[in-house]
């Protein structure tokens, strides 16, 4: 996940000794910790987990990332198991319910992106055969090994996530600005932007 300015901004980039070594922006919150250590940056390829995040990163724009993790499980349930084949066919009286539901974040606009988004990732899937393979081609199908030192070095985007953006907003997609989608790449594996000196940086690079 890209951390943002004011989220990385104070963290250490060391935890203590009896620790191993973690990108600081994970702090010690143990959903925060769990969601470093066995899910960020391991590549996904199975589409329904590639919708799951795609919701996600789009229901954090303007919040913070750890909001969305505690209220995950709510989503799950409120939307079907990120199942995009049902997503897409939510009617505006279950978009209401949605809006209802205090347990996720209660945004229309975010709401009504995720249909609309499931729709445009069902095109994607009947023109491809899968999102996954869509999505890879961006990275020429395997993850970008990243170097960084310190949690500043983290861009917040990069020309693939642009074109990425760009090519998904084409397709019907919103709330897809590089900076979401390349929190999303960091997210699924697309790039592995672990710190060099945190533990899951070389697991995963040897993977």
């Amino acid at each position: 996940m890209s951390r943002s300015a004011s989220e990385r901004a104070g963290q250490p980039d060391k935890q203590a000794p009896s620790e191993p070594a973690r990108c600081g922006w994970c702090g010690a919150d143990p959903l925060y910790v769990a969601y470093h250590d066995r899910e960020w940056g391991v590549p996904v390829h199975d589409d329904q987990r590639l919708f799951e995040f795609l919701v996600l990163e789009s229901a954090q724009a303007g919040l913070s990332w750890i909001t969305i993790l505690r209220k995950r499980e709510a989503y799950r349930q409120a939307f079907d198991g990120f199942d995009p084949e049902k997503v897409a066919r939510y009617t505006d009286q279950r978009i209401a319910k949605l809006l209802a539901n205090a347990s996720i974040v209660r945004n229309r606009l975010k709401i009504r992106a995720a249909v609309g988004n499931a729709r445009a990732f069902l095109r994607i899937q009947d023109e491809l055969g899968s999102f996954a393979a869509y999505q890879w081609r961006f990275v020429g199908g395997a993850p970008v090994v990243n170097h960084w030192r310190t949690l500043a070095e983290l861009p917040a985007k990069t020309p693939v996530s642009d074109a990425l953006a760009k090519d998904l907003k084409a397709r019907g997609f919103s709330f897809v600005g590089s900076t979401i989608v390349y929190a999303h790449m960091q997210a699924v594996g697309m790039v592995n932007d672990h710190l060099v000196s945190c533990f899951r940086h070389g697991a995963l690079a040897r993977d």
